[in-house]
């Protein structure tokens, strides 16, 4: 890295982390403001209240970082055009693409946070809710009410009741269900009267007594056999993981979020949205280097606008850029285009334009 380099870098960082934090800073204002009364009215400290902000930052980060990296890179390269360093790189025989080159390599670090910023939100948002009272952990020891568990693998547990013991657990009335689509991938009902967890057995995991197992087939078919024990390998979570709150997809992680909507495919469900969802935790991370190869020649192709010029270029593109990912997640949910390809759409478009503009900027 020579000179020109790390001064580029310099003044790239200092503008995106002053957009990426700033901006979030922001958002947190309007939502205290918005939520005064809510928060207080549930008798929460300060304290606990800022605390949990804390765990705001990782979502709001995560979604503002396109845009802060979208400002650091058109004021840096504006600023760079408007003082004349751009022209006195040209006249020393260092091109346009080599000046920016760092930004780009910069974005691509941006990409990469922005990965693992969007992998934590889930996490932290959920821990955020509990803070604020607005979700509450489910018992640990026992459920004495009948709740619904959607496992990963396709089934869906109905259990009457469920309490830990010293040496295992105890399960009420169980039946188990997993959608199928017809005769080669038949409905499978399992119920029983009771399950038990044993923690001593060498292999452990559940029992199921009296009760019955049934194949739907099809229309009218179906194959029936009733048991008094049955160990069944599709049934893997542990009481723990039963007691456990189940998630929401928008609080599961890019890998959970994917085991979720194969399980609901496998059941026959529409996943066109989660799968617009899923693909998003990609394509939106990665709108950061798309969006400032787009921005980088924007730039400079008015070498003597100021600051003005600036902010309307980084407003207008967000403003397009956020529209276009709300238009390609109802397209995908729509089923118009495939779910995937749908997420990237924007960044397809975007990049296409940026090369253009790359292309045509004056070296």
């Amino acid at each position: 890295m020579n000179t020109l380099d790390r001064y580029v870098l310099r003044e790239w960082t200092k503008v995106c982390l002053l957009a990426a934090l700033g901006f979030p800073f922001l958002v947190m204002v309007i939502d205290l403001a918005d939520k005064f009364d809510a928060y207080f009215g549930r008798g929460i400290s300060k304290a606990r209240v800022a605390y949990s902000y804390l765990f705001y930052l990782p979502e709001t980060i995560s979604l503002v970082l396109p845009v802060a990296v979208l400002f650091a890179v058109v004021f840096t390269v504006g600023a760079l055009g408007r003082h004349s360093e751009l022209t006195a790189a040209k006249a020393s025989g260092i091109s346009f693409h080599r000046v920016v080159r760092p930004l780009l390599v910069a974005s691509l670090a941006a990409v990469l946070l922005d990965l693992g910023l969007t992998e934590l939100a889930p996490g932290a948002s959920a821990r955020r809710a509990e803070l604020l009272g607005e979700k509450t952990a489910r018992p640990t020891i026992s459920r004495f009410s009948p709740f619904v568990y959607r496992a990963d693998s396709g089934w869906v547990y109905s259990i009457r009741s469920l309490e830990l013991r010293t040496s295992g657990a105890d399960m009420r009335d169980p039946i188990m269900e997993r959608g199928g689509t017809g005769e080669d991938y038949p409905t499978i009902l399992v119920a029983a009267q009771r399950a038990t967890y044993d923690t001593a057995r060498q292999a452990r995991g559940w029992t199921l007594g009296k009760g019955a197992v049934r194949y739907l087939l099809g229309p009218g078919r179906e194959t029936t056999f009733t048991f008094d024990s049955l160990r069944i390998t599709s049934l893997r979570e542990t009481p723990t993981a039963l007691l456990a709150e189940p998630k929401a997809p928008d609080e599961m992680r890019y890998a959970e979020l994917g085991r979720y909507v194969d399980a609901l495919s496998r059941s026959g469900s529409d996943t066109k949205k989660l799968r617009v969802e899923r693909a998003l935790k990609l394509s939106v991370p990665f709108a950061c280097i798309v969006i400032a190869l787009f921005g980088a020649p924007l730039a400079i192709s008015t070498p003597r606008s100021g600051m003005a010029w600036g902010v309307a270029v980084c407003l207008a593109t967000t403003f397009v850029d956020l529209l276009m990912f709300q238009l390609s997640k109802a397209v995908g949910a729509g089923g118009a285009l495939p779910p995937a390809f749908a997420a990237w759409v924007p960044n397809v478009l975007f990049g296409a334009a940026g090369v253009w503009l790359w292309r045509k900027a004056q070296t």
